[in-house]
């Protein structure tokens, strides 16, 4: 069946229908990471977007349901250039094709990805529609696109109870902005006691759990949109326990502590993205998925926080050190999956603050 991506800027690439045959309107964005398919659907920061796999083959080790970084994928659409229908893996148990259709996911197969990369990269991430309807009306479907927006998605991927994952160490409260898997297993198997909490638990019943450290996680969408969680996160940063932030944490506590943030033109989505330890001079490969970034500038000026790590390629913040408080947080995964685990020695530098205040 005959599939469509229509950009909000008019163009439009023929392809094939993959997975279900339905219409959906999203922000188009594009990752490089030539593996870790499954774990890019499953990432909940993905949330509102439909993703472009940027490496020309998707899907020939197929779908192993140990790998995915939630409990289902969040991706609104899949859009690659060549699928592999027939996977070879020993651990394979599905197809992607199956896996897109089993959860009602749309996308499309058969298209230059090159290009459309290429287009995301000089305009910017814009939004787009995958369709079915060889009749489309383009003047109908462009003010649609131009009007969409992906709204608070932090909601709508966050768990709906408190959970725990017993340890035997320091007490961890994990914040769920849309975590992925591997930060709550990343603390555990350091024998952390991991409670996770939904994104709007108000802090003081966070903190009347007297954790040893805190952790704000990953999550999709615009930081500004969350207004009550930022709140929330202003009273984590004046209690004085130790904070360590992913990503939309990351994004989040800046914002509540008097910083800016502000859209990238495309975003770092992918696992190849040298970051240097400004301490120690020395740069990590590191896995990404943002589109939104820290402008230090007014937290640095103010001596709140300074820099901690910033990107090689185009010198955007990726990470800021808090002035007086245990508190650091940083853009990219140090928990990866996929990605390099170049950085996971963060996690061992949250076990030495917690340790201190303990």
């Amino acid at each position: 069946m005959k599939a469509f991506l229509i950009l909000e800027d008019g163009h439009v690439f023929t392809g094939t229908s993959i997975g279900a045959a339905r219409e959906v309107i999203s922000e188009i964005v594009f990752n490089t990471s030539m593996t870790g398919y499954l774990e890019v659907m499953t990432d909940p920061s993905y949330a509102g977007q439909a993703v472009c796999m940027t490496y020309p083959l998707i899907g020939n080790y197929g779908i192993c349901y140990d790998d995915q970084e939630s409990a289902r994928p969040w991706i609104d659409g899949f859009i690659v250039r060549e699928l592999s229908r027939v996977p070879s893996n020993f651990r394979s148990v599905d197809t992607i094709q199956h896996f897109l259709t089993k959860h009602d996911i749309p996308g499309i197969a058969g298209i230059d990805t090159r290009a459309l990369t290429k287009i995301l990269r000089e305009k910017g991430t814009m939004n787009g529609m995958i369709t079915v309807d060889e009749n489309y009306d383009l003047n109908a479907i462009l003010p649609k696109l131009k009007a969409y927006t992906t709204g608070k998605v932090v909601e709508k991927v966050t768990c709906r109870e408190k959970e725990i994952l017993p340890g035997d160490g320091p007490k961890v409260a994990l914040m769920d902005f849309g975590a992925k898997r591997n930060i709550a297993h990343s603390l555990n198997k350091r024998g952390c006691e991991v409670t996770i909490y939904p994104a709007l638990t108000p802090a003081e019943e966070i903190l009347a759990d007297h954790p040893d450290g805190i952790m704000l996680s990953n999550g999709p969408g615009d930081p500004k949109e969350c207004t009550s969680i930022i709140k929330e996160v202003k009273k984590l940063y004046d209690s004085n326990v130790p904070i360590f932030a992913i990503c939309l944490g990351h994004q989040l506590m800046a914002l509540a502590t008097g910083g800016d943030t502000y859209k990238m033109k495309y975003g770092h989505r992918g696992g190849n993205h040298p970051v240097k330890d400004l301490a120690t001079g020395r740069v990590y490969i590191s896995s990404q998925n943002h589109g939104y970034v820290v402008d230090a500038k007014d937290l640095e000026e103010k001596n709140i926080a300074h820099p901690a790590f910033v990107n090689v390629n185009d010198g955007t913040n990726e990470g800021m050190a808090y002035v007086g408080k245990n508190i650091f947080t940083v853009q990219f995964h140090p928990e990866a999956c996929p990605g390099p685990q170049d950085s996971s020695y963060l996690f061992d530098r949250f076990m030495d603050m917690m340790g201190g205040n303990k």
